[in-house]
């Protein structure tokens, strides 16, 4: 138990803020929207109104559970129905299919570790999107932990891993797994700890994009930030109890409000000036519900809260003890061996402008695999993507995707 924890009633009064900013924003939408300024020559109304306008948007969608918006697929030209089935449900996060009806070939059955980093596995929808076709795609989806009951129990590092071995294992042997930023450390774990405990279940292909196997590799304010910040400073400020209004009332959080602020914090005059763009255009009626800036910040600011038991044992054994990159990660007593991974190619995907897991964080990945040879070990870096582009922009559709899935088929046997 954490006795920093901010109370229940912290949480209540964070969650009070957010919904009154909404009604402020909705308030002055529609109070200067009032025909009664219709003649006003300055265009401060429309302005202010425009303001309204976005400020509500924004803060009605922190903390709403994104749709997934894929329900067809083009394949050879047809148009097919996806339809989104639960294969395995457990308490902190379901394996999900993206069944594509009448597609009876699936060459490739590919499993997405989506990162539980603060926002939701639709962070992931384009990546999804992509491998569709001919893919028998399935993405781990995790839960909001403020929606967890206490009862449930605690999820940490190595709880996550667990549950990554037993999607792996209900999916069979045949599956390529492409784990994307923070649980790319936990998924080389997940794969040794199957190497030795259950050889007959290792993935075919495991590919790595983006995450921080070796935070020390190369430095970025994310590790200076890990390293310099003791864990008991993070507990007084940033762990709260969830409030009453939800089912995980009690249960100790790292809030997804909070991690916004973080994550907003380290581009703010960016997001500000996107902002204020935005402002004006709604005001001078160019702006849509799927302009760029809305797509884009819908999901951006769709947040989830964390367990503080997974976010303070992220920081203390992956980042601040680098458990995974010396081989001190162990799991009931178990240590995972990366160089117990003999079967399984691995290949390791970075961007040359990824500020979040710089480039040799990720490819430190090949140098604990010495089980592996070396024809079964890749890596790629790709020059001009930052962070989020080599999983979902245009570097990953035209230049990574293609590689991912090359490497995935010469070793589909």
């Amino acid at each position: 138990m954490n006795i920093w924890a901010k109370p229940p009633a912290a949480y209540d009064f964070f969650e009070t803020i957010a919904k009154g900013n909404m009604w402020l924003g909705s308030t002055a939408k529609t109070y200067w929207s009032s025909p009664a300024f219709a003649l006003d020559p300055t265009g401060m109304p429309q302005l202010m109104a425009a303001w309204g306008q976005v400020v509500e948007h924004g803060y009605s969608r922190v903390q709403a559970k994104p749709d997934w918006g894929l329900d067809t697929t083009i394949i050879d030209d047809r148009e097919c129905q996806v339809k989104i089935e639960t294969i395995l449900e457990k308490p902190f996060g379901d394996l999900i299919r993206f069944n594509v009806m009448g597609e009876q070939d699936h060459p490739r059955r590919i499993l997405v570790c989506a990162p539980m980093s603060g926002h939701y596995a639709t962070l992931l929808r384009k990546t999804v999107k992509s491998l569709l076709p001919h893919s028998d795609v399935y993405v781990t989806e995790w839960k909001n932990a403020r929606n967890v009951p206490v009862s449930e129990g605690k999820f940490d590092v190595e709880d996550f891993t667990l549950y990554l071995m037993d999607y792996i294992r209900e999916l069979g042997p045949d599956t390529h797994i492409i784990s994307i930023c923070q649980p790319a450390p936990l998924t080389l774990a997940a794969v040794a700890l199957l190497a030795e405990q259950d050889p007959e279940t290792q993935p075919r292909t495991l590919t790595l994009i983006g995450g921080p196997i070796d935070p020390a590799a190369t430095p970025t304010d994310v590790t200076i930030f890990g390293n310099k910040t003791s864990l008991k400073e993070l507990e007084r400020n940033a762990i709260f109890s969830v409030g009453s209004n939800f089912p995980g009332v009690g249960r100790q959080v790292y809030p997804g409000a909070l991690q916004l602020q973080a994550f907003m914090a380290m581009k703010w005059k960016n997001h500000m000036d996107a902002h204020k763009t935005q402002v004006v255009n709604v005001a001078q009626e160019k702006a849509g519900e799927l302009d760029r800036h809305n797509v884009f910040y819908d999901e951006y600011l769709a947040v989830m809260d964390m367990t503080a038991e997974f976010y303070l044992s992220t920081v203390d054994r992956i980042f601040k003890k680098r458990e995974v990159a010396l081989g001190t990660f162990e799991i009931n007593g178990q240590i995972a061996d990366i160089g117990k991974i003999t079967r399984t190619a691995v290949k390791a995907v970075e961007g040359g402008k990824d500020d979040i897991s710089a480039p040799g964080q990720c490819v430190a990945a090949l140098d604990l695999l010495t089980g592996l040879e070396d024809a079964k070990k890749a890596h790629h870096l790709e020059p001009g993507a930052g962070h989020y582009g080599i999983f979902s922009g245009s570097a990953w559709r035209e230049n990574i995707r293609p590689v991912v899935l090359e490497f995935i088929d010469s070793n589909n046997s």
